[in-house]
């Protein structure tokens, strides 16, 4: 069979299903599966493709056709410049979370001239922490998770972007030593409302559920964090969280209960919120 052939024959599937962005997934299924480029596939689409090949682009067909997420289908999402292995063990990094990121490379840039510890809470994929210690060479960083599943991947991504992190596996805080405190804490934990997530898009539900729920109002891992944070960061230490659209607020008055200062927030490029910053006195 031809690339054009397997192209229309998978189109014609994903769109029969409803499927979000048909032609674009076909086309990044392709180019995974050919591994080759767009450009090249749309040169070649007269090509013929081996049966394996032609069995293997069904098959995972098959799998976004029942909503699974392309990138858990490919197994890879790239963000803040860099690849990630994704399975459905991890939630997918989003390019609003690349806030967040990117303001913890701020802070640093800004208020730490020494080399800075930073741990990455609810680590999942590791995207957050890997990213930041890409792009911070003086920096040690720790990722953190209560699913060894996550720390695998965490690991394997690691490894793959070729960076050195220390793993902690723990639920918040618990397996941390309070001699053992950081420049920086930065997390974006499950905050999702219980009652929320079934009416969320089919794709986002494939999502670890567990990695989605954040209790009845949403910010049950935000206590959690910031209640405890204090004894975890040295003094004039930052805590950076990711917030949904509708949380600012209720985070700010957690983070100002648990007497942290200067207390900011930032939107994300639909003009959402997006974190929420405070300092350690």
């Amino acid at each position: 069979m031809k690339i054009i052939e397997l192209e229309e024959k998978g189109l014609k599937i994903l769109r029969e299903n409803n499927i979000e962005d048909s032609s674009l997934k076909i086309k990044i299924l392709l180019s995974n599966i050919l591994r080759k480029t767009k450009e090249y596939i749309m040169i070649h689409n007269d090509d013929e493709v081996s049966f394996n090949i032609e069995k293997e682009f069904f098959k995972k067909i098959d799998r976004i056709k029942k909503n699974e997420p392309i990138q858990y289908v490919i197994n890879s999402q790239e963000f803040m410049g860099f690849m990630f292995y994704v399975d459905e063990n991890v939630l997918i990094p989003q390019p609003d979370t690349e806030i967040l990121v990117e303001e913890v490379i701020n802070i640093v840039k800004n208020k730490f001239s020494d080399k800075v510890k930073i741990l990455d809470l609810c680590t999942g994929s590791g995207a957050i922490g890997i990213s930041i210690a890409k792009l911070l060479e003086n920096s040690s960083i720790t990722v953190s998770d209560i699913d060894e599943k996550c720390l695998q991947i965490a690991k394997r991504n690691a490894i793959k972007n070729d960076i050195k992190i220390d793993i902690v596996q723990s639920d918040i805080f618990k397996n941390f030593s309070k001699t053992n405190k950081f420049d920086i804490i930065v997390s974006n934990p499950p905050y999702i409302r219980e009652d929320i997530i079934k009416t969320l898009p089919k794709e986002v539900q494939k999502e670890p559920y567990k990695a989605l729920n954040g209790g009845k109002d949403g910010l049950h891992f935000y206590r959690e964090i910031v209640n405890n944070a204090q004894n975890f960061l040295n003094p004039n230490g930052y805590l950076a969280l990711e917030i949904g659209y509708d949380q600012k607020e209720d985070v700010k008055k957690i983070l100002e209960k648990n007497k942290f200062k200067n207390i900011y927030s930032k939107k994300d490029l639909s003009g959402n919120d997006r974190i929420v910053v405070g300092k350690r006195e």
